[in-house]
């Protein structure tokens, strides 16, 4: 049975390494505001893949181009995909204009949600 990161690596065409750094983009964000950093002090091009910030009622408070959206009124089976996010971090697959997307998302202390992904 393949592992996830190899299921991955061959869903994506991506490098172990773009996995690993998405991951740890996200835990360190995660870390950061769990030691009290505010979620809006990132900056929307802070990462590359870029990586958003969601409160708990499906709000961007980081995004490129969505920051201050309603996640439900733009994609509800996004929203629906990220809700699944846990405070260990996991790897969800959702479709966006009709492409599969990969994220690595994980929930703060605080409950929002964190994510980065292709």
């Amino acid at each position: 049975m393949l592992s996830l990161t190899a299921v991955l690596l061959l869903a994506t065409g991506l490098q172990a390494a773009d996995i690993a750094a998405i991951k740890n983009n996200v835990d360190g964000v995660v870390v950061a505001i769990n030691k009290g950093k505010a979620a809006t002090s990132y900056g929307a091009d802070a990462f590359t893949p870029y990586v958003f910030i969601m409160d708990t009622d499906g709000k961007l408070l980081v995004h490129p181009h969505l920051t201050g959206e309603f996640l439900q009124e733009k994609g509800e089976p996004i929203y629906k995909a990220l809700q699944q996010a846990t405070m260990e971090g996991l790897w969800v697959t959702y479709l966006w204009k009709g492409a599969q997307k990969h994220t690595y998302v994980r929930k703060t202390n605080n409950r929002l949600v964190v994510g980065s992904g292709y």
